[in-house]
């Protein structure tokens, strides 16, 4: 059936807005893209329901944080194969990306320069990026903010000729997103009430690879694959979270299930390298990063996440610290990143499972099959 562009922002906009009916905002979901059936890689994925799990003793020294790019790589090199069945590293990465293609690296920055996403496990995507016969011109590491991008320095790590890009350059400037692309939706009576895509998003990559931290989030419980491309791929997305009680729990997976993000987002790689455990998502207090030393490996970002959740809620159960699932006014406090047993705002894990309302991913452990390597 062809579809008018009209007929079809009405389709994109009808299981956010038929949402409503559950006592949550409504969202107006306006698109012109659509996704293409030819290519079946964006969320979940070919994969889903999957996860491989990459644990090395050696890929970083807890005391020094240095990383060992060699292990690192090795990492990659296992995950690769093992997700994707592949018997080589190039065939791997052959397997979602081809020497057309056009790739942005989403990166998660907003803890840097003390969490990131790791530079060298970046850089060894772009080696294999590379490999497989992408020019480096073709392969873009982008982030929203630039102060936080620059404090990185990837461009140590990658080859001349790769993009390292700011979608708000000043901050708060909406030259990069595309005004044709939007989640409108109404919290608490802003004057701002869209939410538009980044342009790159749709005028310019084909596909993208997430690559989120393993960290507790003050507001959405964990920030992993989910909220790290949704989020990390819309304007004016705070003032979900400028109250105790947000809107997290619904945000997160409507934006993360726009088009063309979704059929663009065809591979997660989670850094838990470092993690953020409590006051998250930035990392003042080192005394709550803690060392997983992981990569996790999928297309299902909801499963991932998942995996992500037991990780930082086990963590936050050995330490003593308040439970993500806390829903108590009384322990809200807005110096709250200081304190494990307390909360800046009534934070919402539930936003994995809601992802699968728009069939974002498997939530149900039982329905998760996690592949577990040792290097």
């Amino acid at each position: 059936m062809n579809l008018d562009r009209r007929t079809f922002i009405q389709i994109a906009a009808s299981p956010a807005l038929a949402l409503a009916s559950d006592g949550l905002p409504s969202y107006r979901v306006v698109s012109p893209y659509q996704a293409t059936p030819a290519t079946p890689l964006g969320m979940p994925g070919v994969h889903r329901g999957i996860v491989t799990r990459v644990h090395s003793n050696a890929v970083i020294d807890e005391g020094t944080e240095h990383v060992d790019k060699a292990v690192v790589n090795r990492m990659l090199s296992e995950g690769m194969r093992s997700l994707s069945g592949a018997k080589s590293d190039t065939n791997a990465w052959a397997s979602f990306f081809s020497p057309s293609d056009v790739v942005g690296i989403k990166v998660n920055c907003s803890g840097a320069p003390r969490i990131m996403s790791t530079p060298e496990l970046v850089g060894g995507i772009v080696d294999n990026l590379i490999k497989v016969g992408l020019k480096p011109g073709q392969i873009y590491i982008y982030e929203r903010f630039l102060d936080q991008l620059l404090s990185v320095h990837y461009e140590r790590y990658v080859p001349e000729g790769v993009h390292i890009v700011a979608v708000e350059t000043p901050r708060g400037s909406i030259l990069g997103y595309d005004p044709r692309t939007y989640v409108e939706v109404n919290f608490f009576g802003e004057d701002d009430t869209r939410s538009n895509l980044v342009r790159l998003v749709t005028e310019r990559f084909t596909k993208i690879i997430n690559v989120p931290n393993m960290k507790e989030h003050q507001a959405a419980g964990v920030t992993g694959c989910l909220k790290n491309i949704a989020y990390g791929n819309f304007s004016n997305v705070a003032r979900s979270h400028m109250r105790e009680k947000t809107n997290t729990l619904s945000f997160i997976g409507t934006l993360a299930a726009v088009e063309p993000l979704r059929s663009k987002t065809v591979l997660n790689i989670m850094d838990g390298i470092r993690g953020v455990w409590h006051g998250g998502p930035f990392s003042t207090e080192k005394k709550y990063r803690f060392y997983p030393k992981l990569l996790l490996f999928g297309t299902d970002p909801v499963a991932m996440d998942r995996i992500l959740l037991d990780i930082i809620a086990g963590k936050r159960e050995a330490e003593g610290a308040l439970s993500l699932w806390d829903r108590s006014l009384e322990n809200i406090d807005r110096r709250a990143h200081r304190d494990s047993l307390k909360n800046t705002f009534i934070r919402e894990p539930g936003h994995i499972e809601h992802a699968t309302r728009f069939g974002l991913g498997e939530y149900d452990r039982k329905r998760i099959r996690v592949t577990p390597i040792e290097v």
